[in-house]
């Protein structure tokens, strides 16, 4: 039996510890039921059941929910729509998103899939201050795949 500021009161029956609980006009609570004897404490148990969800929106509140962005490129493109992407994808990195880069392969460019790696090569050397290589580029289908993590300020 633990009372309401902590101090232990030795082991009592379930109607004295109910008594002095309801003298102090609080609640006998089973802490530990499957330990021998059960452990009880006097608290108020309304009080102790806000602070609890009190405490979990808070976490919740402080969590960052990481979504994945994902950026698409053709292997025919040009200098200043690949400095665009690179600049919108290091945009996300710096917000702590994850990133799905991919070069997809429209009609006869899918006979050189070389082209789509060396564009990758760029991009990962481009955003390389603002994420790291998570996955590193895979054919997928008639696109070639990347995935980029943040990095971490610690």
């Amino acid at each position: 039996m633990i009372d309401a500021d902590g101090t232990k009161l030795g082991v009592l029956s379930a109607k004295d510890a109910q008594k002095i609980a309801y003298d102090k006009d609080l609640d006998l609570v089973k802490i530990a039921p499957n330990a021998t004897p059960p452990v009880c404490r006097i608290m108020d148990y309304g009080k102790y059941c806000f602070e609890q969800a009190k405490r979990e929106k808070e976490a919740r509140k402080n969590q960052k929910v990481v979504s994945i962005k994902e950026i698409r490129m053709f292997s025919t493109i040009d200098t200043h729509d690949f400095e665009t992407k690179v600049n919108q994808a290091v945009k996300f990195l710096q917000g702590g998103d994850k990133l799905k880069v991919s070069v997809r392969f429209r009609k006869r460019a899918i006979a050189h899939p070389e082209l789509g790696s060396e564009l990758l090569d760029r991009f990962k050397e481009a955003v390389s201050s603002a994420g790291t290589v998570d996955k590193p580029a895979k054919m997928e289908g008639r696109s070639i795949v990347m995935f980029v993590n943040p990095k971490t300020n610690k």
